[in-house]
């Protein structure tokens, strides 16, 4: 009987000083979960796509990552040609959108299709512009019958290419970020929830089971800056004044409205999207500025459950939630996205959020990305989990770790997640070290590591039992001195740029974690007992 028991045991968990001695049982009952966070990953825009550096970083991070599909801006803006006009008539153009899309369907990926931005036969006159290659975001609401039949005429050029089957596997997003008055779309809510009733109408006439969804808004909020038809600047906002502002409640720009319009008119909503980065960048009228704002290591999983509870509520219970833009900051020049910190910082959130979304769609896979043109430097804060010489970062290992992992959760705290594969049995575990010291704000939008270089280290002492007396396993450890390329450039004096020689050497350091291999013994059991320094994150995994 005390055998039974014993073989029965899950977790054993005793305090000892402080660290844990965390127990867990490879042969018992996991509980199933879904990889959301490799479902769909970001990028630049859609003519980006057509380069080869971009391809090869997409085929890598489809194989090594796991990315189902891929999510980009422009896919109607004039360099990709889709709309001409001759003596006021129009005429679709595919071939560019064409080619995108066979390359990414080639790589096993597809396309998470934003519907943005308006071609320049459909703007207004005169039309506002967004970033370099002049985005147009100005609506003229004469014209919306002809944004209904470029939609409508792209879809049906999808479906007659790649056929039902495969686009019913897509989604199709309406625009991006709307919310942003001042950014990415010059117009008010109601020609938003205009735009969307017109673009709804149009993917479904095509086939009345295609996914369609928005409002694709930008981040939670703890102010009304976007209750009314345009983004408020008066700057009476609480965010300026709080004493903590994860006191204060966020809430999710636009959704509430955007589910009730929906409602009235009918329309179909197969999913919600939203982008929750864990900071706030609001306008301060009196310096004509924004002013930074990071939020705690929780903000995002708090901004889940919201939408959870909203969705729940409404008139589609059933809509899916894909979080399409995520990082632990909105700035493609924040420098904190090349260092060390945000491997954890990723990997806790994920982990944390299990259950709560379909989709956290990492911004973004490659830093062939150009929204403020191209980078100064090798290393500029680019979103990029790959850098332009596809040089991977800490972040592009946080991925590739949460693949690896199976899908069977046996354990987790708040550091340790232990799973295995339902398919082979293996156990893999995931260690990460995101020191609580620092939980009261995510690691964004700063110029200098130092302050993230003196977080605690933590004491990771765990122990599988049940094994197969001579299993193997793999402990991959990343930290500040393995898999850390911007370190590891700065120790070469940051050649810029670096020689094709340098390149070399430095993506084999960029892909070369510290790596150990140990064997069960005849009891059954491993033991992992080790200091992890701050940030670092070891993948245990089973090889055989």
């Amino acid at each position: 009987m005390k055998k039974v028991l014993i073989l029965l045991l899950v977790i054993a968990q005793v305090k000892t000083g402080f660290a844990q001695n965390i127990s867990v049982n490879a042969k018992e009952k996991g509980e199933k979960f879904e990889h959301f966070w490799s479902k769909s990953v970001g990028a630049g825009r859609a003519n980006e796509g057509l380069r080869a550096g971009w391809l090869e970083q997409l085929e890598k991070v489809q194989d090594e990552c796991g990315f189902e599909f891929v999510r980009f801006h422009g896919i109607f803006h004039d360099d990709m040609f889709p709309v001409f006009e001759k003596d006021g008539k129009y005429t679709y153009n595919w071939q560019y959108i064409d080619d995108l899309f066979d390359r990414m369907l080639d790589l096993n990926v597809k396309p998470f299709v934003e519907l943005a931005f308006l071609p320049t036969p459909l703007a207004a006159e005169n039309s506002k512009t967004q970033f370099w290659w002049k985005a147009n975001i100005t609506p003229d609401e004469s014209k919306y019958g002809e944004w209904h039949n470029l939609v409508k005429a792209f879809t049906q050029h999808c479906v007659d290419r790649y056929g039902i089957d495969e686009v019913l596997t897509w989604y199709f997003e309406v625009w991006n970020e709307p919310n942003l008055h001042y950014g990415f779309f010059d117009g008010t809510k109601s020609q938003y929830f205009e735009l969307y009733k017109q673009s709804v109408k149009a993917v479904r006439s095509v086939d009345n089971r295609l996914k369609v969804g928005g409002p694709s808004s930008s981040n939670f909020v703890a102010d009304g800056r976007y209750d009314g038809e345009v983004e408020s600047r008066s700057g009476d906002l609480i965010t300026f004044t709080a004493d903590n502002i994860n006191d204060l409640e966020w809430k999710g720009a636009w959704i509430e409205d955007f589910l009730k319009y929906c409602t009235k008119e009918k329309l179909p909503v197969d999913f919600v999207s939203t982008h929750p980065y864990p900071t706030d960048y609001p306008f301060n009228p009196t310096t004509g500025k924004g002013k930074d704002f990071s939020r705690n290591v929780n903000s995002t999983k708090t901004d889940m459950e919201w939408l959870n509870s909203v969705i729940k509520k409404s008139a589609y219970p059933n809509a899916e939630i894909h979080l399409t833009e995520w990082n632990t900051s909105p700035n493609s020049r924040d420098a904190m996205h090349d260092f060390l910190p945000p491997a954890a910082y990723i990997t806790k959130v994920n982990l944390d959020c299990i259950g709560l979304a379909n989709s956290l769609a990492f911004w973004t896979f490659t830093d062939i990305f150009e929204e403020k043109g191209g980078g100064e430097s090798i290393f500029h804060g680019g979103f990029g989990m790959i850098n332009y010489q596809g040089l991977v970062k800490p972040s592009y290992h946080a991925y590739r770790m949460l693949h690896h992992l199976g899908d069977e959760k046996l354990f987790k705290n708040d550091y340790l997640f232990v799973s295995r594969k339902s398919g082979n049995g293996k156990v893999i575990a995931l260690a990460y070290n995101y020191p609580e010291d620092h939980y009261n704000a995510v690691p964004a939008s700063i110029k200098k590591i130092d302050k993230y270089e003196q977080g605690a280290t933590r004491q990771l002492k765990m122990e599988l039992t049940n094994l197969k007396p001579g299993t193997q396993f793999k402990l991959e450890t990343l930290d500040k001195d393995h898999g850390n390329i911007y370190n590891y450039w700065e120790k070469m004096g940051k050649p810029e740029p670096p020689t094709r020689e340098q390149i070399k050497v430095m993506k084999q350091f960029a892909e070369n974690l510290k790596t150990e291999i140990f064997t069960v013994g005849k009891d059954g059991k491993f033991t992992v007992n080790r200091e992890m320094c701050p940030w670092s994150l070891v993948l245990i995994e089973q090889i055989n």
